[in-house]
Parts: structure tokens; C-alpha cells; sequence
């Protein structure tokens, strides 16, 4: 029986991930170099050291000056990313989750001063009973610990679960924790290699939230 839906943030509820890549590629492309898309996509939803501009000097056999990179990129997708609403269907999954009496939480890799601003301007916070981030593991996703911190402080077992991601090592991260897991990609992480998880949404606006509980619930 399903008792909880857990959300991860980035790229799920707000399409961070489109932009920070389009982003990067658009410096990129502005020194005659490309980033790839099968590069950067290992490393959506998880906490590498690779660093894009190390990346672009190994591909254009130039130097570059990193903190100047970093303070345009920054700047440029802050520009974006303001404007950005939550992505279609999130706010309905909320208002049903909340009508069916499920408990809702959030698992995100990132740090919770991120999540909780950003979450702050979409006036959707206090949605959330539990948030867990990588201030309260060791280890983020792919690693498990994300998703089972999460159940725990909702009081739920991860089988009672259903997990929204919409990055490959999201996925993997809620299936180790045995949890059911959706899959909601955006626009970079749609042509990801995903592990096999319960069902897969283009959108979360192209299915009801309870219509989506009782077809996995048949499964």
C-alpha cells in the first residue's frame, strides 16, 4: 500500500538541469568546443569532482581563467532559472497527494539552502513533511541513503513509497532503497540510460496522481 511520494528537486520540480547545461554548452560553443551531452548527463542528480572548465581546456588545448567562467555561468543561469516555474503536473501531484492523506517528501542531492530557496519562491516549502539533502547523508545518489532517510523521518518503509526522478542516478538511487520509482525526464535527461524502474511520465500533467497509484499498485 502506498502511504508516501517522495520528490526529488532538481530537474523534477524545477528544470534546473535544462538550463545549467544549455548554459555551460552555450560558453562552450563560444570557444569553438561542445559539451556532450553523454558527459554531462552521468553526472546529473549526483556530486562529482569533474570540473566543465578543466573539460574545455583539455578540449580546445587552451588555459582559461576559471573563476571568470564561473562568475558568467553563474550569472547566466541565474537569469534563466528565475523565471522558471515548477514543471507541469507538480503542483496537481501535490494538492493530490495531500487529498488521498499521503505524507510527501522531498530527496534531493543538492544542499537544503538551495532546495529551500528555490522552493521558497515557488511558494511550495510548507508542502513538504520531511526534506532531505546532501547536508543529511554522507552519501547522495546514486546511494541509497537520500531516499531511506527520507521514508524514515516520514515514519513510512520505502516499499510504501513512490519515488519521482527524473535523472539515472535518481532512479537508481530510489530502486536500491526499494522504493517504487516514476520517472519524470526533462528535456537534457530524457535520452539517459535508466535503470528498470515501475513507469516512466512525460509529464506529471498526462496522468492523475491517483490514476498513476492504482496502475502500479496492478503491476
Amino acid at each position: 500500500m502506498i502511504k508516501a511520494i517522495i520528490f526529488d528537486f532538481d530537474g523534477l520540480i524545477l528544470d534546473t538541469e535544462t538550463h545549467e547545461y544549455e548554459v555551460l554548452n552555450e560558453i562552450f560553443k563560444e570557444h569553438q568546443s561542445e559539451l556532450p551531452l553523454e558527459v554531462w548527463g552521468k553526472l546529473i542528480g549526483t556530486i562529482t569532482s569533474f570540473n566543465p572548465f578543466s573539460y574545455l581546456e583539455e578540449q580546445t588545448k587552451k588555459t582559461f581563467n576559471h573563476d571568470e567562467l564561473k562568475k558568467l555561468q553563474k550569472e547566466r543561469f541565474s537569469q534563466r532559472i528565475m523565471q522558471e516555474h515548477a514543471r507541469p503536473g507538480v503542483i496537481d501531484y501535490l494538492d493530490a497527494a495531500k487529498s488521498l492523506g499521503l505524507k510527501i517528501g522531498l530527496a534531493s542531492s543538492s544542499n537544503y539552502e538551495w532546495v529551500s530557496s528555490h522552493l521558497k519562491r515557488l511558494q511550495l516549502l510548507d508542502r513538504f513533511e520531511c526534506i532531505r539533502t546532501s547536508d543529511h547523508v554522507e552519501h547522495v545518489k546514486p546511494d541509497p541513503a537520500l531516499y531511506v532517510e527520507t521514508a524514515k523521518c516520514l515514519g513510512v518503509n520505502p516499499e510504501e513509497c513512490i519515488a519521482f526522478e527524473d535523472s539515472a542516478n535518481g532512479a537508481l538511487a530510489a530502486k536500491r532503497a526499494g522504493m517504487k520509482c516514476v520517472t519524470v525526464p526533462n528535456t537534457v535527461t530524457k535520452g539517459l540510460e535508466f535503470c528498470e524502474v515501475d513507469h516512466s511520465l512525460e509529464s506529471m500533467a498526462h496522468m492523475e496522481l491517483k490514476q498513476l497509484i492504482s496502475f502500479l499498485n496492478e503491476q
